[in-house]
């Protein structure tokens, strides 16, 4: 009995020390990085993704709010679909982006690697998600409830963009994105009733203008 006592003893030691770190591994503080991936992991199982947006400008002595339905289909395709104010349309149709304002007398188009819309940064959902590499020197700030914030700033947009701040849950959904341009402007999107995968028909995402209304290749103004 006595020969293994010291065996018992020092497996339960052991055991204690593992169960130790474990607990400690567990309790350490969420990082940028760690959230960052749970974006990834949350967004890359999904095929499509529909949700409620409201957007609100503030900048060039406007304050402006508008709201709609936003659709995202892989590969690459998002359509911002605008009930207030009825008719605009901001679409991406995997090659060209297409912005139109029913009763506009043009339509303006251009290639998807030219653009540098202040939506265009959510384009990362629509690939292999790699938050990381679309806003650089990400920062971590906690919020109420299970809530984050991820601030960086986007690959392509330094010029035009200060930063940009995501709300993230601790699942990884993202539930707004606000961009704070240079310039002072700021641009503020909110999603809510979101719906991963649901059915979304690839006729959604093809633009055929208005009979009569010539095409310009070029971005309208803010």
């Amino acid at each position: 009995m006595r020969s293994g006592t010291p065996a018992r003893f020092t497996t339960a030691i052991l055991l204690t020390v593992f169960l130790c770190i474990s607990t400690s591994a567990q309790n350490l503080p969420l990082t940028a990085h760690d959230l960052a991936q749970r974006v990834d992991r949350h967004y890359n199982q999904l095929h499509s993704l529909k949700a409620e947006f409201t957007e609100n400008y503030q900048g060039l002595g406007m304050d402006r709010t508008e709201s709609g339905t936003l659709l995202l289909l892989k590969p690459g395709r998002m359509r911002w679909d605008y009930t207030s104010p009825a008719g605009k349309l901001f679409l991406i149709d995997g090659s060209h982006a297409w912005f139109y304002q029913k009763g506009d007398t043009q339509v303006q188009r251009l290639p998807t690697k030219e653009l540098d819309d202040l939506r265009s940064p959510l384009r990362f959902l629509l690939g292999r998600t790699k938050l990381e590499k679309e806003l650089a020197n990400l920062a971590l700030t906690p919020g109420p409830g299970d809530q984050f914030t991820l601030t960086g700033v986007p690959t392509g947009l330094e010029k035009r963009v200060d930063h940009v701040t995501l709300t993230v849950t601790a699942a990884g959904e993202i539930s707004s994105m606000e961009i704070d341009e240079t310039d002072g402007a700021m641009t503020r999107f909110t999603f809510t009733h979101e719906e991963p995968d649901a059915a979304l028909p690839a006729a959604e995402f093809r633009f055929t203008p208005p009979t009569g209304v010539p095409v310009v290749d070029g971005l309208p103004p803010v």
